[in-house]
């Protein structure tokens, strides 16, 4: 697996730990609100990761079957766990174990821009999706437009001045332009395309707590771990983001483009 998309280890726990509750959370409320307007029966969840979304599906959708699937098995095992009342399946985003037309509602928060073909993960949702069924995808706007985010990256610009990883723009936040979404959306066979920003507030109970999610509980770990002693520079970066966010509790603005279809045909 691409090293930017791997789990594994500690990562998940350390991701649902520090990161779950202050930047995936407050989305996974918006997506279960989102979904319930369709009154799905069948759902399916792609790029699960450690179930934040998921509990806030199973919680709004007490009568529908949720499948959670996630490439790393180290997420769907934690996830399982976590949520236990959905299906959890370790299955590729592009190549779906499962039969055509079986899922009223596709969701997907966070994780299409870990697919190293959007199109073609996109299509291979229309294809599990029944004929009029729904696709409701998240995506991360520009890291200047996530306060979280904005404050890593300066952090490690300073702590690793010459060469600071660039996962984080790259990857979350690369794939932040809303026509190019829609565009993907609308080629992998989807009509009724209509993307939306929608901006949240985080909250945390320290930056420091946030520097170690994103350092150890992320592929920017692999990354870290290549130039340093990886304790070390997590402290370093949970020192400077405190300084960009202030000390105790932190909050800050996240911005996310949303955007839903209905399967052609």
């Amino acid at each position: 697996m691409d090293a930017d998309r791997a789990w594994t280890g500690s990562m998940p726990e350390a991701y649902d730990r520090h990161l779950g509750p202050a930047v995936f959370a407050p989305f996974a409320s918006d997506l279960a609100a989102r979904a319930t307007a369709y009154a799905p029966r069948r759902v399916l969840e792609l790029a699960a990761g450690t179930g934040v979304a998921t509990g806030a599906l199973v919680t709004a959708l007490p009568g529908a079957e949720l499948t959670a699937t996630d490439v790393n098995p180290a997420m769907v095992a934690h996830g399982s766990r976590r949520v236990p009342a959905a299906r959890w399946q370790a299955a590729d985003a592009l190549d779906l174990p499962l039969a055509d037309e079986s899922f009223d509602l596709v969701v997907c928060q966070f994780g299409v821009m870990f697919f190293p073909d959007k199109v073609a993960g996109l299509r291979e949702a229309a294809r599990v999706l029944a004929r009029g069924g729904r696709l409701v995808v998240s995506t991360w706007a520009e890291a200047g437009r996530h306060a979280f985010a904005a404050a890593l990256i300066g952090a490690l610009e300073q702590v690793l001045p010459a060469d600071p990883p660039t996962f984080v723009a790259r990857v979350p936040h690369g794939y932040a332009d809303p026509d190019r979404l829609a565009a993907d959306v609308r080629a992998a066979g989807y009509d009724d395309v209509v993307v939306e920003p929608v901006t949240l507030t985080g909250t945390a109970p320290s930056a420091a707590g946030l520097a170690t999610g994103f350092c150890t509980g992320t592929p920017l770990r692999a990354t870290l771990e290549q130039r340093g002693r990886l304790e070390d520079l997590t402290q370093a970066v949970a020192e400077e983001m405190t300084t960009r966010l202030g000390p105790g509790t932190v909050t800050g603005a996240m911005t996310a483009h949303v955007a839903t279809a209905t399967r052609a045909g």
